[in-house]
């Protein structure tokens, strides 16, 4: 009988050596290498043998003339168009989706959610091996979900829920989660790299041979990353993650791959007592409390995939006690923060060396793009000479190392999504206006500098 040997996996990437090390050599992250068994399986050559013959009757070609790939229904629409709009337009035949977040934010209350709509036509298997089946009607009850479609399973043996699968042949399949699963031959504990990975192929397996959709659920750890290798996210087709504070209402779902649609488009949703409600409606959803009348505030439109979203971009500039100043950014690029700060000291004549700086995006929104850079500008001066920005206004632009405010993209579709919500003047960099007929109803106006922005709200 061959012997098993061991190897040393990093948790981070998933990236395997021979001996430990302090560093993993791949993703440089430290002390991350777990020593993990592996005991070879022994085949012998008629088994393989067999097995290349059988693979002759499975090529398939592309453009089938036999009829034997039916491409009559594709996707499955889940009932709730904000997760719809995350996975490309709905949940693709035999596709396996991650959806991962920290533990309370609400992954198993949207999957349950689903099954209201989807349990109308489709039978659904949800597999928990963190609550009984009774724990699991309780919170149906109270979700209001009453499909008799919905079938529940409490059980974490991944080779039994996978013949159970194959012998009933359910439309859907909820794993929740994947770090309770277990495979009794490998002898690490649930949720080591070692189950996380085989058990995600072995579901893997299944969806793609049965063609049965899977929503397997992932906590995240510490560092906010899914649990488990990133082997894990490769073998998957599309990864979601929750984003939001838990203490606050709403939450946002973001695609971080998707091999079905895009990556770019959010989804929007709001917790409450009776589970989560999508928002139709962000940019308004961000702008209900904004304060009237109070410097360092300013409006900004960021582009998430198709869907332009407005919101507060807040700073605070303040006296320092500290002989090294704060720097603090939540939702905004921090070394942005750092670059305009730059910009308005060496091109404006600012100073903020004694001065704490901060700057917050309202209700937990990360903006990324440059987009935002105008904004967080005038925001900042708002602050330093304490001039409130007019509440009809929105900023748009990209600010460069020179003072320059440089052209964004979409920027028609920016300026409907103003006019929508009311805005009566937009300031956009001059450079985009060529080819732009702004609506009626709001001022556009064009700038080249930082200076003539400024000049704006004086």
């Amino acid at each position: 009988m061959p012997k098993s040997k061991s190897v040393f996996v990093c948790r981070q990437c998933g990236a395997e050596a021979p001996r430990w090390n302090g560093k993993c050599q791949s993703c440089g992250a430290w002390n991350t290498l777990e020593e993990v068994e592996i005991a070879p399986s022994v085949r012998s050559s008629q088994s393989k043998s067999s097995k290349r013959a059988n693979l002759t009757d499975r090529i398939a070609p592309l453009n089938a003339p036999d009829g034997r790939f039916d491409d009559s229904e594709v996707r499955y629409g889940t009932g709730i168009s904000e997760l719809d709009r995350v996975l490309g337009g709905g949940l693709v035949k035999g596709s396996i989706v991650l959806l991962g977040g920290e533990p309370g934010i609400g992954k198993s209350t949207l999957l349950l959610q689903i099954c209201r709509y989807l349990g109308e036509t489709k039978e659904i298997l949800y597999v928990s091996g963190e609550e009984s089946v009774r724990q699991i009607r309780l919170r149906a009850q109270r979700l209001g979900v009453e499909t008799e479609n919905l079938y529940l399973l409490a059980e974490s043996d991944a080779e039994a829920i996978c013949d159970t699968i194959v012998s009933n042949k359910p439309d859907i399949v909820i794993i929740d989660s994947i770090q309770t699963m277990s495979i009794h031959d490998i002898s690490s504990a649930p949720g080591s790299i070692t189950q996380v990975r085989e058990c995600t192929s072995l579901f893997m397996r299944t969806a793609k041979n049965e063609e049965i959709p899977f929503f397997i659920v992932g906590h995240v750890n510490k560092d906010g990353a899914i649990a488990g290798p990133k082997v894990m996210e490769h073998i998957v087709d599309a990864v979601l993650y929750f984003e939001g504070e838990k203490n606050l209402s709403y939450r946002i779902l973001r695609a971080a791959k998707n091999r079905f649609g895009s990556t770019n488009e959010i989804g929007v949703f709001e917790m409450r007592d009776d589970g989560l409600r999508q928002v139709a409606n962000p940019s308004q959803m961000l702008l209900a409390e904004r304060p009237t009348g109070v410097s360092g505030c300013c409006v900004a439109c960021a582009m998430e995939g198709s869907r332009p979203i407005l919101a507060e971009i807040q700073a605070l500039v303040t006296k320092s006690s500290l002989q090294a100043p704060r720097r603090v950014a939540t939702g905004f690029d921090y070394n942005r923060v750092w670059l305009i700060l730059a910009v308005l000291e060496k091109r404006m004549g600012y100073f903020f060396g004694n001065l704490d700086v901060y700057v917050n995006i309202v209700g937990g929104l990360k903006i990324y793009e440059p987009a935002a850079d105008l904004p967080v500008a005038l925001a900042l001066y708002s602050s330093l000479k304490d001039k409130p920005v007019d509440e009809k206004i929105i900023a748009i632009g990209e600010v460069g190392l020179g003072g320059e405010i440089r052209s964004v993209t979409h920027l028609g579709q920016r300026i409907q999504e103003a006019k929508r919500l009311g805005f009566e003047k937009c300031i956009v960099p001059k450079h985009s206006l060529g080819g732009i007929k702004p609506p009626e109803g709001i001022e556009v106006i064009g700038v080249s500098s930082l200076k003539q922005a400024f000049g704006l709200i004086t």
